[in-house]
């Protein structure tokens, strides 16, 4: 088949890991795979390069653009039918919110017979204002019958959109966002790494993967970070990533004394993840809107016990009591009582981070999701064909 995948931006991100090994798997597969994105990067860094070196076709449209502008935005429309006209796609499969809207409204314009949208996170969300999340909910309604088939990363997500109104249960398929599991060797190069670090075998390693952003948990890790360091001397906290609020939470770490227990790795890329998971002991992720966390998986596949708030996709991976803690939304002191738990007991850390890595091993490896995938279109096609 002739696939199109379109995304807002290739920031370093779990969505747009899932787009690119999506894409990589499929041409992998014999199918003739195009990366469409806007050309926007951040602060979180950029798999551009990546992309550019995979065996597919790469397309940096200028119009797809992350802030919204009505113009721009409607340019970008035809911009994508254009495209999508010319190039003659089998398949249409978009990724996030922005991109998601614009380029499902330009494959139904282009009369592109499938159009499959993944769903990673919901569009409107407990994080935005009121006037926002009508907003996207009212987009999200506007292209949602030119919608074929909707991919949900968790069963949360199928549940929130199915709630919303934007189609039967029937229309969707949840499909785990898969990464290459093969990377993911349980301790292997721990020492070397907390070393670098300048951490001892005696500290306890905190560690979260996520964007230095708003809404990321960071502010409800701070503001348990006080008591638990009371309770555990040992406890010390690696921060992995980037992004605009690195330097308003410095200084908050440095206002509260703290800022010398954490160690902060700036960007890195994606291959070097396993290597960093290792040096940890626990992973905290505190973040408040989510589809399912690659950072949990992550950490799983390297036998590290997880704490998350129990919302959207975090409930089906992390089992309170079996592969990690699970927290109420945005409860601090629930937070900070699972760390002083989890850091305190080697034994069930360890029985925690075994059943975790069981659990993720099939069903989160990239073979799984790119089959899934496949299968997904082969069978939209049948219909297509055979209504």
């Amino acid at each position: 088949m002739k696939i199109a995948h379109v995304i807002t931006r290739m920031i370093l991100g779990g969505a747009q890991e899932n787009t690119l090994l999506s894409c990589v798997g499929l041409a992998n597969k014999g199918h003739d795979v195009t990366l469409i994105a806007g050309p926007q990067t951040g602060p979180e860094g950029s798999l551009w390069n990546e992309a550019e070196n995979a065996p597919i076709q790469c397309v940096k449209l200028p119009t797809l653009l992350r802030q919204p502008a009505p113009l721009q935005d409607l340019r970008c429309v035809f911009d994508l039918q254009k495209l999508f006209s010319d190039q003659q796609f089998d398949v249409v499969h978009t990724h996030s919110s922005k991109a998601g809207i614009l380029a499902r409204w330009a494959a139904h314009r282009a009369h592109i017979p499938i159009v499959v949208h993944t769903i990673h996170g919901m569009s409107f969300n407990r994080t935005q204002s009121p006037p926002v999340s009508w907003l996207y909910r009212t987009l999200e309604q506007f292209v949602a019958p030119m919608t074929t088939a909707y991919v949900s990363v968790a069963d949360a997500m199928t549940t929130q959109a199915v709630t919303a109104g934007l189609g039967p249960p029937s229309g969707f398929t949840t499909i785990r966002s898969g990464m290459d599991t093969s990377q993911y060797v349980p301790r292997a190069g721990r020492e070397e790494i907390r070393r670098a670090w300048g951490i001892s075998d005696s500290d306890i390693v905190v560690g979260t993967i996520a964007r230095l952003f708003r809404n990321k948990g960071y502010d409800e890790l701070i503001e348990a970070m006080p008591t638990a360091a009371a309770a555990n001397p040992n406890l010390r906290y690696v921060w992995v990533g980037d992004g605009p609020g690195r330097d308003a939470y410095l200084a908050r770490l440095r206002s509260l004394g703290l800022a010398d227990r954490v160690h902060l790795t700036g960007l890195v890329r994606p291959d070097r993840i396993p290597q960093l998971i290792a040096g940890f002991d626990i992973l905290v992720h505190a973040s408040k809107w989510e589809g399912l966390p690659r950072a949990l998986v992550q950490a799983m596949l390297m036998e590290i016990p997880c704490i998350a708030f129990d919302l959207d996709g975090a409930p089906e991976i992390v089992i309170p009591n079996e592969t990690g803690m699970l927290v109420d939304t945005a409860n601090t002191s629930g937070l900070t009582d699972s760390i002083i738990e989890l850091a305190a007991n080697s034994t069930q850390r360890q029985q925690m981070g075994q059943a975790g890595r069981q659990r993720c091993l099939e069903a989160f490896d990239v073979r799984t999701m790119v089959n899934q995938l496949d299968q997904l279109y082969t069978a939209l096609a049948s219909n297509h064909r055979n209504p």
